[in-house]
């Protein structure tokens, strides 16, 4: 068979030597995007053999790259005797088995490329159930493909099967697999929910660590923690989340949480899969964006980091960027900039060296400071959530009926915690019997 590869259940079985497709659609492909699917791919244990390139004003329906470049690349696949043809870009059931069926080799897209790379890194029993959780979210809408199992279904004596095709008993069973997995992971994260409580009620302020992936997240966690997570020059090194205690100059304690890296077009299954873990950054009092400065295309990078904090509802919180591999940046030296009102904002350092560290550390203990609020506030009757909710975040000092029969409570907390949730509750600020003190 062309490319060499082996058919299973009628389908082109994986392959390691890959031939990366990514068109220009109506606009300009960056070499770095390019750069980025050949680590994607690398990362997945594949060896590039062949590229392929071109320019279309829109996919075409049937190949995606259109009949005359279609052909191109199964000239290409012959050639090279590629197992594996990975595209930069969305590919529909169709256009998937159509070009299966033309290069005879597998055919996989920028989603499935991931997925496959997710796979293979998750260790927690967590991590396994939400990659494979996305993994099933994916095939559902690919279980029209050219499965021979699922062509086979004829009448006649002998082979009328129990009243439903194969395709409909597979998405059956895949469903239920999808609702047990969910289950599963609704019960982790009620655990995970409990933990976040306790520490919030522990008054440790939480740091979270985002950053694009292979932007040296883990390195910058070992050097802060010296927690030995593996670290690689490699996308998606690590998946897992981790969590360790940090002492502050000032003497008072952190959480610090590692948490995956983030890439362009994260599918959105994995997205939905990990919004558990991803839940750790949501409840950070503060964000620590780590930024390649090497990178060439960093603004790209740092626009798409803002991307998947927008789509997991955490642009709310604090954050400081981290400009990190500024050993590789000529003549920049260590920083940290502020605002006008004198807050850290930026903060340039080595996490590989450790050049820069004794800033960080300063800046997040400005930010996330043993600094904290009491205020006194009277709730209504419909504020329960709102009461429920400063139980479970802050240290309730006092708590008292009123006569409208609503509550009064007098409260502490952290003032970067407060400032978020008068951010999400304006009715709050009304409702303060009493000003801000320092606790």
């Amino acid at each position: 068979m062309t490319g060499g590869a082996t058919l299973v259940d009628g389908r082109p079985d994986a392959g390691e030597l890959a031939i990366l497709v990514h068109l220009d659609i109506g606009g300009t492909v960056e070499q770095d995007e390019r750069n980025e699917l050949r680590l994607l791919a690398e990362a997945a244990g594949a060896e590039v053999v062949g590229e392929l390139g071109g320019t279309r004003s829109a996919p075409d329906p049937r190949f995606y790259v259109g009949t005359g470049k279609a052909e191109e690349l199964k000239d290409l696949v012959a050639s090279t005797r590629a197992e594996l043809v990975i595209f930069n870009h969305p590919l529909s059931p169709a256009q998937e088995r159509n070009l299966e069926r033309l290069v005879q080799c597998r055919v996989v897209d920028r989603a499935g490329l991931i997925l496959d790379i997710f796979a293979q890194r998750a260790r927690s029993f967590e991590g396994k159930l939400q990659v494979e959780l996305a993994q099933l979210r994916h095939l559902s809408t690919r279980l029209v493909r050219g499965w021979t199992h699922l062509e086979r279904q004829k009448g006649g004596i002998g082979l009328r099967g129990p009243g439903e095709t194969q395709l409909e008993t597979d998405r059956r069973l895949l469903g239920k697999r999808v609702a047990m997995l969910e289950r599963r992971l609704e019960r982790i994260e009620r655990q995970r929910a409990q933990g976040r409580k306790a520490r919030a009620k522990a008054e440790l302020p939480i740091v979270s660590l985002v950053g694009y992936t292979n932007a040296g997240k883990s390195t910058l966690f070992n050097q802060l923690t010296e927690a030995g997570v593996f670290q690689a020059d490699q996308l998606f090194a690590t998946l897992d989340p981790t969590l360790r205690r940090l002492e502050l100059p000032t003497g008072d304690p952190v959480l610090v949480a590692d948490t995956v890296g983030f890439v362009s077009d994260l599918p959105h299954e994995l997205v939905a899969a990990f919004r558990a873990t991803l839940e750790e950054t949501r409840s950070a009092s503060l964000l620590l964006h780590v930024i390649d400065g090497a990178a060439s295309n960093r603004s790209r990078l740092i626009a798409d980091v803002e991307a998947v904090l927008g789509e997991i509802g955490s642009l709310e919180i604090p954050r400081l960027e981290v400009i990190n591999k500024i050993d590789l940046m000529s003549g920049q030296e260590p920083r940290l900039d502020r605002d006008q009102d004198g807050r850290p904002v930026r903060a340039w350092l080595s996490a590989q060296s450790g050049e820069g560290m004794d800033l960080l550390l300063q800046a997040v203990a400005e930010l996330t400071g043993g600094e904290r609020v009491q205020h006194r506030v009277r709730l209504e009757p419909a504020d329960g959530r709102l009461r429920a909710w400063l139980y479970g975040h802050a240290q309730v000092l006092s708590d008292r009926p009123t006569e409208q029969g609503g509550w009064e409570l007098s409260f502490t907390m952290g003032r970067v915690d407060f400032e978020r949730l008068a951010a999400r509750e304006p009715e709050l600020e009304a409702r303060l019997v009493d000003g801000a003190s320092a606790a």
